[in-house]
């Protein structure tokens, strides 16, 4: 039987407490997972045979707080010192509807593996680290085998998040082809996604986007008329591989808004740029933040590499440093053969300047107050953006003055 060495998130103090305080326990899913396969574990959570109650009730007595965030389908935030964990009542399903289930709590580890997703997320780890797995999921995580626990259409007909999770966790955890049987019940229950909410999809997809390399996932996807049900056009699969390879041979972080941003087609297509941007947005609910990055990308996604220094002020000057950048990284995506990274570092270090002038200079000029002090200072910034910042503030009021004795 298969024992994991101990590690630092079981020996935890806040650990050793809660699996103390509810003595019928064990780890379970992606910090077994991880550490089975020498990944970074992040997030702990433990699965338990006791009623949510009976949970309640012993946590009270080891005077650990218990926040009821799940309790209808079994699940207390145990805080232990500050630190979160997630304990859920073994389970199973009783009726399901392809977004949610109706569950009922049971005391057999088998029968809660069996209403999991994947084998490999159907792995429990006592307090020892003796890890107990019922469905092949220690052999299909040394393959690097994404696999569906039992049949494939049950398991995504219970919540159809799982075929956007198949291809998420093959990007992230799996090797070669995606397995036949999951491909098979993929293609024949895609429509399904459509019922799923933004929220659910786009916190899925961008995860998918954030692996090390999507691509693959993302070919595949295509072939099984999986990507036509979450994106409202053909994406740009070249220009997000040859970002994905610049990240990787630059050192850069993968960053799933831009990568997704990369996906957008080209101006020519029936659903340009601009478009993509706002129905994604609308379709998966993006936070106003990520929906003003999106579509601050998709109005500027026609700058092409070589870009003078002095155009690279003024989108900079215009956009601010980060999205000039993401516009950079972008355009660099797009002609991987004319490298940007004189641009980022532009980006990152030019210290854009302020306009030296304002309203109380073009009245102090003589302007009367009102429409043309704004038009006549959007000439003035213009003429001293075109001139790549260089005009000093002498040189500013020298040219108003002049603009506005021809004017009156």
């Amino acid at each position: 039987m298969t024992r994991l060495d101990p590690q630092p998130w079981m020996t935890a103090p806040e650990a050793l407490k809660l699996m103390a305080a509810l003595g019928e326990a064990r780890f379970v899913g992606g910090a077994v997972r991880n550490a089975l396969i020498g990944k970074p574990v992040t997030e702990v959570d433990i699965a338990t045979p006791l009623v949510p109650g009976e949970v309640e009730k012993r946590l009270a007595a080891a005077a650990i707080k218990a926040v009821p965030t799940g309790i209808g389908h079994g699940t207390i935030t145990a805080v232990v010192d500050g630190r979160p964990f997630e304990v859920t009542t073994l389970r199973r399903d009783v009726e399901t509807d392809g977004r949610r289930a109706v569950v009922a709590f049971t005391t057999d580890w088998a029968e809660d593996a069996q209403r999991r997703d994947f084998t490999m997320n159907a792995l429990y780890a006592s307090a020892d680290g003796q890890v107990l797995d019922t469905v092949g999921g220690i052999d299909d995580l040394k393959a690097r085998r994404v696999r569906f626990v039992g049949d494939p259409v049950r398991r995504i007909r219970e919540d159809y998040l799982r075929i956007l999770r198949l291809f998420r966790f093959h990007a992230w955890y799996g090797a070669g082809e995606i397995d036949a049987a999951a491909l098979k019940a993929v293609a024949q229950e895609a429509h399904g996604i459509a019922m799923l909410s933004g929220e659910r999809v786009a916190k899925e997809m961008l995860r998918l986007l954030e692996a090390e390399d999507p691509v693959p996932a993302f070919k595949t996807m295509v072939h099984a008329a999986v990507l036509s049900e979450v994106l409202p056009a053909e994406p740009n699969l070249t220009r997000l591989a040859n970002l994905v390879a610049i990240d990787a041979a630059d050192g850069l972080a993968s960053d799933p808004l831009l990568r997704l941003a990369a996906l957008m087609p080209g101006p020519e297509s029936a659903v340009p740029p601009v478009e993509f941007a706002h129905l994604l947005a609308e379709r998966w609910k993006l936070s106003n933040a990520q929906r003003e990055r999106l579509e601050t990308i998709a109005r500027n996604d026609c700058v092409s590499l070589p870009l003078s220094g002095r155009d690279a002020h003024k989108l900079i000057y215009r956009l601010g440093s980060p999205r000039a950048a993401d516009v950079f990284r972008l355009a660099w995506a797009e002609n991987p053969t004319q490298s940007a990274a004189a641009l980022l570092r532009s980006a990152g270090e030019w210290p854009a300047p302020r306009f030296p002038l304002g309203g109380a200079d073009a009245i102090k000029a003589g302007l009367p107050e009102g429409p043309l002090v704004g038009e006549v200072l959007a000439d003035l910034e213009a003429w001293w953006i075109d001139g790549d910042f260089t005009a000093d503030r002498a040189a500013l009021l020298d040219r108003l003055k002049k603009t506005v004795e021809a004017m009156l």
